[in-house]
Order: structure tokens, then C-alpha cells, then sequence
């Protein structure tokens, strides 16, 4: 959407985020929500950002998107009769928390700004690469 001076449907984003659209409106439809993005309606409408790319982290789009659980594992049973079950339960969770404040602090530090120009110059290489690879195939 930063690259776009149009606003985008939510059927050009699923369709390259290979999903269904409507996760992409659910989503967008959250980050709207926080004032990340900005939704027109009608023949040319779509989606466009409405924030600062430098400014908006990560974070902010965790946030935005209800600080959803970062970590997939967990305890077992969260009420063991077992002590040495409990006494695992409390040793993890110690270390979950641990390393969700680490991944919030980093998310916290990479702005979209960032992973926009991170994308560009992907771009950049992987067109570079099909352009030798066509070269290659033309000799």
C-alpha cells in the first residue's frame, strides 16, 4: 500500500498474501480501527495508509491487532496436582514472558519504514536474479 498512489483492494492484497479477503478486511479493518489505515468505499476505493512509516513499529501493529499471543507453546495442564509439574509450569512460565517482553521490545524497534525498505531491496535483488536467469536461457 506505501508503494500504491491508489488506494488497494483487499482482493489484490489476499490474493497476494494468499489468503481470503475477508482476512485481509478483519485485519485491515483493526488497523483502521487505531488509525493505521483509511478505507474507501465505492468504484476505485481500497485501502491506503494513514500513518507515518516512520513512526509506526511493529509493536504498534501487535497492538492494533489485540496483542495477540506471541508464543504458541505452553503448559500442559495450567492446574497440575503434580509438584514437579508445577515447579516445570513456573520455570516456563517465567522463560515464556521472558521472551515475549524481548520479541515486544524488538518489534518496538523496527519500523515500517524499515521493512519497506527492507522489501524494496529484495525486490530489487530477486529482479536482478530473473533477469540473469533470462539472460542465461537467451544464450
Amino acid at each position: 500500500m506505501a508503494a500504491s498512489e491508489y488506494p488497494v483492494k483487499s482482493e489484490i492484497l489476499a490474493r497476494v498474501m494468499q489468503t481470503n479477503p475477508v482476512v485481509i478486511r478483519r485485519i485491515l479493518g483493526r488497523l483502521r480501527d487505531c488509525d493505521l489505515v483509511r478505507s474507501e468505499k465505492g468504484h476505485g476505493g481500497g485501502w491506503t495508509l494513514a500513518c507515518n512509516l516512520e513512526v509506526v513499529t511493529l509493536r504498534d501493529i501487535h497492538v492494533a491487532l489485540g496483542a495477540p499471543g506471541l508464543i504458541a507453546i505452553g503448559n500442559r495442564n495450567e492446574t497440575p496436582s503434580c509438584l514437579v509439574e508445577k515447579a516445570v509450569n513456573a520455570a516456563l512460565n517465567d522463560t515464556f514472558k521472558e521472551a515475549e517482553a524481548l520479541l515486544l521490545d524488538r518489534f518496538g524497534r523496527v519500523t515500517l519504514a524499515t521493512l519497506s525498505t527492507e522489501f524494496h531491496a529484495g525486490m530489487l535483488r530477486h529482479r536482478g536474479r530473473n533477469r540473469q536467469e533470462h539472460a542465461h536461457e537467451e544464450r
